[in-house]
């Protein structure tokens, strides 16, 4: 085991390398980073189950349950738990000391960690708890006038509409809503949408990357370029798309982005962070008490109180398991996954499927329904009698239950997912006949 000074130098040295074997790391895990380098393409990878099979046992998860609502809140790998837990058990020796003298000299390291996982400067990241806080921070940060415009849409995440909504009534803007017609596999109609809600008043555009309702990807660098042109700023609601899809955040072109790092990137529970262009910093307000709150320095949006020093720190080992998959490699296989089980079902009478296959606009998330069951109906049966553990979804035409693997999802457990929806279409349909005769 070891030494406490052992310990944080091994923290130092993971915030300043890609890949590290930190000697607490279990013997599943370092198998695994061992033979990550193995060659190939990432679809060919994507397909290469033993390669998988690695990476399950990393992960602790039951296997009475069938979890596919990693969407919502996904495990963490073992390495990821042994840290958090570890960090967790220094703290408790001396709390005012551990937390605050030493633990909270490790931030800078993660934030140059985190910068260098998402392509941006540390200066541009603010580490806090999840999406919801960072989102909000911007909202309710920006200085907005009565009649000032923000575009929107009714298929964003409902504490980001509420955020604005209390905005409006507060301040007196005035919320332009979009109801996207989705799936789309039509960028240049999606972008249209948000273009032709543009006029001299709209300040800001509200766009969310990965659509939580559906699995869409929206296409924000098209949408930001276009309202950059006219001047009015991009807030980007990365939730479900960091560590996910395969990208940098600049590569988005938005001037503010929030995302949760207890979903894709499987960190500690309650960890996000929020990213804002360097120039644009000063002109958003600190949500909490800050000695400048209208300053142009990052660090300013994470005058937080006590919080859990154990799982921040966590986050390090969980960026570690991240960048020893790899972006590319992880997204081809989160969207295998998808397309193995979305694949067998899309054709079985009755079943309806509200995501799209192609890998430009969804990845692992997908909502499937049956005709005539409705989303929470289907899910209480998928729960109860198959064991199988998704989240009903209802939103305008959309009217079925999200399915989200990850990366310990083996296709074996998604042929129970099949097995499940074509039974229940099968019983549905010939229900349905039986009363109409």
């Amino acid at each position: 085991m070891s030494t406490r000074r052992t310990f944080f130098r091994q923290m130092g040295a993971a915030a300043a390398t890609p890949l590290v074997l930190p000697d607490f790391l279990s013997e599943a895990g370092r198998t695994v980073l061992q033979k990550l380098q193995k060659p190939g393409s990432p679809q060919q990878i994507a397909q290469d189950e033993d390669f998988w099979s690695l990476i399950k046992r990393e992960y602790t998860v039951s296997p009475n349950i069938l979890n596919l609502n990693n969407g919502g809140v996904s495990p963490q790998p073992k390495s990821v738990q042994d840290a958090h837990i570890r960090f967790y058990q220094y703290c408790n020796e001396a709390p005012s000391y551990y937390m605050w003298r030493i633990l909270d000299q490790g931030r800078e390291s993660l934030r140059a960690k985190l910068a260098d996982l998402s392509g941006c400067s540390p200066d541009e990241l603010a580490i806090n708890r999840n999406a919801t806080e960072g989102l909000n921070t911007v909202i309710f940060g920006l200085t907005l006038k009565p009649g000032d415009e923000v575009i929107l849409a009714k298929q964003d995440y409902p504490n980001m509409m509420n955020a604005w909504k209390q905005r409006e009534k507060r301040d007196g803007i005035k919320l332009v809503w979009l109801d996207l017609k989705l799936p789309s596999e039509n960028e240049d109609e999606l972008v249209r949408q948000y273009v032709s809600a543009m006029t001299s008043r709209t300040k800001v555009v509200h766009v969310t990357h990965l659509v939580n309702w559906t699995g869409q990807i929206m296409p924000v660098r098209k949408i930001a370029d276009a309202a950059h042109k006219q001047g009015i700023e991009v807030i980007c609601d990365g939730a479900h798309s960091f560590a996910h899809l395969d990208y940098k955040i600049p590569d988005l072109g938005c001037d503010y982005y929030a995302t949760s790092l207890h979903k894709w990137l499987s960190a500690p529970f309650g960890s996000g962070m929020m990213y804002i262009r360097k120039e644009k910093i000063k002109n958003v307000w600190a949500l909490l008490s800050s000695p400048e709150p209208d300053g142009a320095d990052i660090r300013k949006f994470e005058t937080l109180g006590t919080r859990s020093f154990a799982s921040e720190m966590a986050i390090g080992t969980a960026v570690d398991f991240q960048l020893s998959i790899g972006a590319a490699r992880k997204f081809a296989r989160l969207h295998h996954l998808k397309n193995y089980w979305a694949e067998k079902v899309k054709d079985v009478p009755g079943v309806k499927l509200f995501t799209s296959l192609k890998p430009e606009f969804a990845g692992a998330l997908a909502v499937v329904g049956i005709s005539g069951m409705s989303s929470s109906e289907m899910e209480k049966q998928l729960l109860e009698t198959y064991k199988i553990h998704t989240v009903p979804i209802t939103l305008g035409p959309v009217d079925g239950v999200r399915v989200t693997p990850h990366v310990y999802t083996t296709p074996k457990e998604l042929d129970r997912l099949v097995v499940a929806i074509t039974e229940l279409a099968g019983k549905q349909s010939l229900a349905s006949k039986q009363k109409k005769s």
